[in-house]
């Protein structure tokens, strides 16, 4: 069965570094991927490659080496011939799509010619890929692809891109979970209330996390689904992850809330920083001060809305 993975080509935020790695991918058939100090891991076990790691990029935070090892090893051993390959330009573009080939390879020369400013850290491993023609330059206006190299992404998710449609509208809070949908509809609305008004909500040394591409934290894209909001302290560099209920289960959201929190020290608190959680819904929740109790990196904050109208 075949799988579909998404690949960055090359860092977006470096335009003309990334118009030419790709120029080269399109000519070649091929896509690559870096950490090129490791050399030739093509034989490597998974714990000679996780000691390679250690000894090649020993400023690497614990976050840093796993996403660097679980990222080699899908390229070199999970990517199968006649999988997807969806190659992203930043988080709201898809440069193209294209049928695998060839599995992973290594070329030092390869990579040298494509990104000859990465000599020192070079991208020197290849998968070969026939680039499809008409599945080339499609954008969207929310994010819809995750910060990591490569990842895989569902059938379910790849067939909604390929409509050009944003994967997860309409699809994050199943009818099934929604207990109050007019609850659910003015947290839709809320969360842009709550961006748009950060600084007066919440306290001075709290801002809207911003990553390197210049995407601002609401609707804050992962492989795993979307952060509602994600805040960083200026003075720790501590993060928090706020969830609106949306009328789900009490069960659910906290669930929801630990899993981001969780992929946010894995993939951005690469510094060790803290990682809190803040839920934010309309009233009390017996059943979801409970859980909360037990769990001390999360809060709970309830909203009020007072709409009045007046001759």
């Amino acid at each position: 069965m075949r799988r579909i993975w998404v690949i960055a080509p090359a860092p977006s935020e470096e335009v003309n570094i990334f118009e030419k790695a790709w120029e080269y991918d399109l000519k070649n058939n091929v896509i690559a991927i870096g950490w090129g100090k490791l050399g030739d891991i093509s034989s490597f076990t998974e714990e000679q490659l996780k000691v390679k790691i250690e000894q090649s990029y020993p400023e690497y935070k614990q976050g840093q080496k796993t996403w660097s090892f679980n990222s080699l090893w899908n390229f070199w051993h999970n990517i199968q011939i006649d999988d997807i390959v969806i190659a992203r330009k930043g988080r709201k573009r898809i440069a193209a799509i294209g049928k695998v080939t060839k599995t992973a390879f290594y070329n030092e020369k390869m990579g040298k010619d494509r990104m000859p400013v990465y000599l020192e850290n070079p991208y020197p491993y290849f998968i070969s890929v026939e680039w499809m023609n008409d599945k080339k330059d499609i954008g969207f206006e929310k994010q819809v692809f995750a910060m990591q190299t490569i990842y895989e992404i569902p059938e379910s998710k790849y067939e909604m891109l390929l409509k050009g449609n944003d994967p997860e509208v309409g699809t994050e809070v199943p009818d099934h979970e929604i207990i109050n949908k007019t609850e659910f509809y003015m947290e839709k609305y809320l969360e842009e209330f709550i961006v748009s008004n950060f600084k007066t909500i919440f306290p001075k040394n709290l801002k809207l996390y911003v990553d390197e591409e210049g995407n601002v934290s609401n609707q804050y894209m992962t492989e795993i689904g979307r952060i509602d909001i994600l805040a960083q302290d200026t003075n720790t560099n501590s993060f928090l992850v706020i969830e609106l209920k949306k009328g789900k289960e009490s069960d659910a959201v906290v669930g929801q809330t630990l899993r981001y929190m969780g992929w946010v020290k894995e993939n951005l608190a690469l510094n060790n920083e803290d990682v809190k959680g803040l839920i934010i819904c309309k009233g009390a929740d017996q059943k979801l001060k409970y859980a909360v109790n037990m769990i001390k990196d999360i809060s709970i904050k309830y909203y009020n809305i007072d709409f009045k109208l007046s001759e």
